[in-house]
């Protein structure tokens, strides 16, 4: 399985970005799909994750009402729609393939691509 993101960049404060990370294999339908960011010297950080099917998601405190995440099965692509960005969301925002069930759990994640760079200035 190999994960590529894209997308990254820099905006001021206040836009917004789409990420997109598009899997290789024919079982990306049959696992959820996260998003974590991670800034030097500090642990990687949940974002938000989709269900198998996209009907469910679940975000980080920081980031709910302004991202939204989205997956295409169809295109084995998961997206990240990041409105009112904010200086504190800079990072390299790394997508993750999970397994059955919704997750914050970095460790429940085994496949990760790598990175995508989001810079916000203020």
């Amino acid at each position: 399985v190999q994960l590529q993101a894209s997308g990254g960049g820099l905006v001021q404060a206040g836009g917004f970005l789409r990420l997109s990370c598009a899997a290789t294999g024919r079982t990306f339908s049959s696992y959820t799909m996260g998003w974590f960011r991670q800034v030097p010297g500090k642990e990687r950080e949940f974002v938000s994750s989709v269900s198998r099917s996209g009907y469910s998601t679940y975000y980080a405190d920081s980031v709910k009402g302004r991202f939204t995440i989205s997956r295409d099965n169809a295109k084995n692509t998961v997206y990240l729609q990041m409105n009112s960005l904010k200086p504190e969301d800079t990072a390299v925002y790394h997508c993750a393939r999970g397994s059955t069930e919704l997750s914050n759990d970095v460790k429940r994640y085994a496949y990760w691509g790598q990175g995508t760079k989001v810079t916000v200035s203020s």
